[in-house]
């Protein structure tokens, strides 16, 4: 699907939420490297307690929650614009308006993070207590980001108005579901700080209840990964054909997956709960079933995209089995960053099936194990796709060609080499007993020693992946203030191989399977929510690190 050119005001509110994301992005980058510096034991002289947490509650935040939110924020508003053709619904002052709602929330919990107030961890541990104003700061983060999914779902609401029964343009289809997904998901979080958290923090409550928090906080804490991983998703299936040549290999596969990742992810988070007692058995082994389904949208979408660059290699004068993979135009960094991406999401992908099994989670719970299936799936698997999303919409948003190409795709291979050599040790230190959660291992030397490799193989992958993070912004800065303009090209996005003309209704809306998600939720969280509210409870008094 080709897009007609936009004028250069139409890209501003895109790239305003994109350049704060890799901000805040390469500020939670030197972090990483400190803590890895810190955690490996090798620079006594920084082991400052204290200044780990705070660094590790920093990173975990901005990453998680700063520079996806807008970054997705961001590629939505383009993706509106560029495949519907009409006016954001609210116009851009709304959006505008959001993006300063979610700007500020975020300054006032980076100060907090930063003179060290709300050492709290990414997960917001209680009874770790962090100053009110971090709490009413990402709930202003949040409540900015609403407005993003208000704007994707009546944009896309607006336009099947205007053109009845057209399929709706798959890129901005899965946008939107991301954008329900994001506010259904969001919900947790927001209820946790909202009802508990920032009352708790003000003094109004003396005592929290730990087990209703770490409940609540569940309902996001993995559904927020389909969040970061769906814009991945959609450059899978839109943009990586498209630069590669060829053609989506079906569109209603696509939407399929697209649908599963928003039914199943949701309800499952209690998968994170295993080794917790407020939960029984039972609850745990039900998220299990609903997290082993998320595998099949994932296989679907592995399926889909490797067929699609199959089809461009064939193009391109592949032959035999897998002639088609070296016909492939590797120097593209969409192309490129897609099957790098491909790779880590193979490897993370086991070790989540490892991590959602009851009985293997248990021995691998609170280890190194889990920080490295993190990193792989989302610094690795979903951020690199970031990367190539953003190297392929900039000369669309600012009418200036990309920098240098080259730098892109050596930006693009040290991540991939630093984020294996990061996380695979980090799978190997958990598995021979090291814990997450921890500075530097306060452990005899004599029962540390065999950590010793992979905590140098550790820092090598931190330094990488921050050379790699200074390399994107270099390249991003001197492509978007370069003198050299031209002509804004349009953004492109694949078609599928066989045209779609009409589509189930399905397929092309979201009200009916809105409504399964409301029961399926209901089903999965009512009783063990409720029950904090039907039985005598002992809350738990504040701690700071």
């Amino acid at each position: 699907m080709t897009t007609q050119v936009m004028d250069s005001k139409a890209g501003r509110l895109s790239l305003a939420n994109i350049w704060i994301a890799f901000i805040t992005f390469l500020l939670a980058s030197l972090m990483g490297v400190y803590q890895v510096a810190e955690r490996s034991g090798f620079f006594p002289q920084i082991e400052v307690i204290e200044l780990y947490f705070r660094s590790v509650s920093s990173h975990g935040v901005i990453m998680g929650f700063v520079l996806t939110t807008f970054f997705i924020m961001g590629f939505g508003y383009w993706i509106a614009r560029s495949t519907l053709h009409i006016p954001l619904w609210g116009g851009d002052k709304l959006g505008w308006l959001g993006f300063l709602i979610s700007l500020g929330g975020t300054a006032m919990a980076a100060i907090m993070l930063f003179i060290g107030k709300a050492s709290v961890m990414y997960t917001f541990y209680p009874p770790l207590m962090a100053h009110p104003v971090f709490y009413i700061g990402a709930s202003l983060l949040v409540v900015g980001s609403w407005v993003w999914c208000l704007q994707m779902i009546m944009t896309m609401s607006s336009w099947k108005k205007q053109n009845p029964g057209s399929p709706v343009p798959l890129a901005m289809y899965a946008m939107t579901a991301n954008s329900i997904l994001w506010f259904i998901t969001s919900l947790g979080v927001a209820s946790e700080v909202l009802f508990q958290l920032i009352p708790w923090s003000l003094g109004w409550i003396d005592t929290i209840d730990v087990g209703l928090a770490r409940t609540l906080f569940s309902w996001t804490l993995h559904a927020i990964v389909y969040f970061w991983l769906i814009p991945a998703y959609i450059a899978f299936y839109t943009l990586v054909p498209k630069a590669a040549g060829g053609a989506l290999f079906s569109d209603e596969f696509s939407r399929i997956a697209i649908l599963m990742l928003l039914v199943f992810s949701v309800p499952i988070g209690m998968h994170h709960l295993y080794v917790d007692p407020m939960q029984s058995d039972g609850w745990k082994f039900v998220h299990m079933i609903g997290t082993f389904m998320v595998a099949i949208p994932t296989l679907i979408t592995g399926f889909t995209v490797i067929a699609s660059m199959e089809v461009a290699g064939r193009l391109r004068g592949g032959k035999g089995l897998f002639g088609w993979i070296k016909a492939l135009n590797w120097d593209n960094p969409m192309v490129l960053a897609g099957g790098l991406s491909l790779l880590m999401l193979t490897v993370g992908g086991w070790g989540g099936l490892v991590n959602a099994a009851y009985s293997m989670d248990v021995a691998v719970h609170n280890t190194q194990w889990i920080t490295g299936h993190f990193h792989l799936i989302f610094a690795g698997t979903t951020v690199i796709m970031y990367f190539a999303i953003a190297y392929y919409m900039w000369p669309s948003l600012t009418g200036r060609p990309l920098y240098s190409i080259k730098m892109a795709r050596l930006q693009l291979w040290l991540w991939f080499i630093g984020m294996l050599v990061l996380t695979l040790p980090w799978h190997i230190l958990g598995l021979i007993g090291q814990p997450r959660r921890i500075g530097a291992p306060p452990y005899s030397e004599e029962f540390t020693a065999p950590w010793v490799p992979y905590e140098t193989a550790m820092l090598v992958g931190g330094v990488i992946l921050f050379i790699s993070a200074l390399l994107l912004i270099i390249n991003l800065f001197f492509s978007h203030f370069q003198n050299k303009a031209v002509q804004r090209p349009v953004m492109e996005y694949a078609q599928p191989l066989h045209p779609v003309l009409k589509l189930p209704g399905l397929l092309n809306g979201f009200g009916f399977w809105t409504a399964v998600i409301a029961v399926y939720m209901v089903a999965s969280y009512g009783y063990p929510i409720v029950q904090f509210f039907l039985m005598e409870t002992h809350g738990t008094f504040p701690w700071s690190i």
